[in-house]
């Protein structure tokens, strides 16, 4: 089967590991289903796994790809969690929770296979396409915000890095949910985005807002973290899930965080019942992800030459 996967690890140049071509198809294993896939999204893990961050040399070569959505076996349409051994369903108890790709084949392909446990039922309301953002970007925004960052109708969010895949999916449930939400990019044609998909206002990265907000939701790390605490109120929380500038921020901050009792929350991912509640809120309220492009399998290589550059507003889809 025609698929997209990493043939090579390169730190510094991740897309010349990138190879489009066929691929066995997968094995049909107990307990576990095959999805003919429909769509696939990218996401900025598809490049870290290239330059070999949770994959190893050894583990290649490794269809990418963690979301997807498709036909299952039976013909019912069908959304793939892409946590895999979080419940111990089909991979055995002892087994730690891992993402498509880190240690199973991915969704960059005519077929994927998975724990029947990780299939959902995809809502008739959803195309295949905007269905296929939903299991990682969009199901890591519904859980930062709702789970870990708690907030509620009227509460104040600050969004740091419109434009990828996490923050806008941030800027769209936030706004649904009745969240006053704020938004920065160095972008101006991202800034002018955001509002329009919700935001109060966007900012240009370290701009003083109007006022301190109840919670920040972090992606882009060390460029943005003083940022994000100096906005938060007194007892407020960052949530971060990402650290797509760096990990290591010049200042901490520290002295901040403790004097006005910051809470600074770590977020990977969701659960299932998660995706189901995310699922069910898209298909009752009419949000649907933001796509920025939708290209065919065999032109991955130009998605993720946009996910790289970061040069989109929204999600880059892939369709077989």
């Amino acid at each position: 089967m025609f698929a997209a996967y990493a043939a090579r690890i390169s730190p510094d140049r991740p897309l010349d590991g990138l190879v489009l071509g066929e691929r066995p198809a997968p094995a049909e294993r107990p307990g576990w289903v095959t999805v003919d896939v429909r769509a696939a999204s990218l996401n900025h893990h598809d490049l870290w796994s290239l330059r070999g961050v949770g994959l190893s040399e050894a583990q290649l070569p490794m269809i990418l790809g963690c979301d997807a959505a498709g036909v299952d076996q039976d013909g019912n349409e069908v959304v793939v969690h892409s946590v895999i051994g979080q419940s111990g369903h089909g991979v055995g108890p002892d087994e730690p929770r891992s993402i498509l790709t880190e240690r199973y084949q991915g969704t960059f392909a005519e077929q994927v296979t998975v724990p029947a446990w990780n299939v959902l039922r995809k809502p008739k309301e959803l195309s295949f396409e905007e269905a296929a953002c939903l299991p990682t970007a969009w199901l890591t925004a519904y859980r930062m915000l709702f789970t870990n960052a708690g907030v509620r109708p009227g509460d104040s969010v600050l969004v740091q890095g419109a434009g990828g895949g996490v923050a806008t999916a941030a800027i769209v449930l936030g706004k649904a949910a009745g969240l006053r939400v704020y938004a920065t990019s160095r972008d101006e044609a991202k800034r002018r985005r955001a509002v329009e998909l919700g935001a109060l206002d966007a900012f240009e990265p370290g701009a003083r807002l109007p006022h301190r907000v109840d919670a920040v939701i972090e992606t882009v790390g060390a460029a943005t973290w003083s940022h994000s605490v100096k906005s938060l109120r007194p007892g407020g929380t960052l949530v971060i899930s990402g650290a797509t500038s760096g990990d290591r921020p010049a200042h901490a901050e520290l002295t901040r965080i403790f004097f006005l009792e910051l809470k600074v929350v770590g977020s990977t991912m969701g659960s299932k019942d998660e995706l189901e509640d995310l699922l069910a809120f898209c298909s009752a309220t009419g949000v649907r992800p933001v796509i920025d492009e939708v290209l065919p399998l065999d032109r991955a290589r130009e998605g993720f030459a946009k996910v790289e550059a970061g040069d989109l507003f929204g999600k880059v889809v892939l369709t077989v």
